[in-house]
């Protein structure tokens, strides 16, 4: 499983990918963490407001910071 979070490296972004590494940690989830920052890529998978989590090409939240447990939950529906 890879989980991308897309954004420009910003500090919301930043902490929308520790709290994913953290989550796939707590919850014993093998994962692949991937940060997309390239912005034609970004657009290209429909995204136009960062941060954004994908899981698998599928993206899942945009422009928000995710809160642990919904990381979790998005992650175990692609289980």
């Amino acid at each position: 499983m890879k989980i991308q979070i897309l954004g420009s490296g910003c500090p919301k972004c930043q902490t929308l990918e520790r709290l994913a590494r953290e989550a796939i940690s707590e919850a014993g989830i093998n994962a692949e963490i991937e940060k997309i920052t390239d912005i034609d890529q970004i657009m290209s998978m429909g995204v136009m407001m960062t941060p954004a989590l994908a899981i698998d090409g599928k993206v899942k939240s945009v422009g928000k910071i995710l809160p642990k447990e919904q990381i979790i939950e998005k992650i175990k529906e692609e289980l």
